[in-house]
């Protein structure tokens, strides 16, 4: 098992930055491909961004491509989200996730264990 927490959420301004971490305990981090999703209010929750095992290409949603960023640093056991250019409609809470069988997951069914999620508001 992986143990997951997130940590940077908080309140921004439109048009700021906030940096994203989930760190991870227990089995071999580099064992899985790793997830950002995010559950707006009210709505279901939606993939962000998706990185492979060793750092390769990552996968974005249309709607966060040339905002957000994701990496990860597999000495560190961590995985970043940056998000920049933010805008009213990115406030949700966002999880992340880790996925052992699939190399790049975009529905929260590939992903095997999840964060409790970290608040992201941003104010217009």
């Amino acid at each position: 098992q992986v143990q997951l927490v997130e940590s940077g959420g908080g309140l921004v301004q439109a048009g700021g930055s906030l940096r994203l971490s989930c760190a991870a305990s227990g089995r071999t981090f580099s064992a899985y491909a790793l997830g950002w999703f995010r559950q707006p209010p009210g709505r279901e929750r939606e993939f962000v961004a998706a990185i492979t095992r060793y750092g390769g290409t990552p996968y974005y949603a249309d709607s966060i491509k040339g905002r957000f960023t994701i990496s990860r640093d597999n000495a560190k056991n961590t995985v970043y989200l940056q998000m920049n250019s933010l805008k009213p409609e990115d406030t949700a809470v966002y999880y992340c996730a880790a996925d052992a069988r699939y190399p790049l997951g975009a529905t929260p069914d590939t992903y095997d264990y999840w964060g409790q999620g970290t608040q992201v508001t941003v104010s217009s």
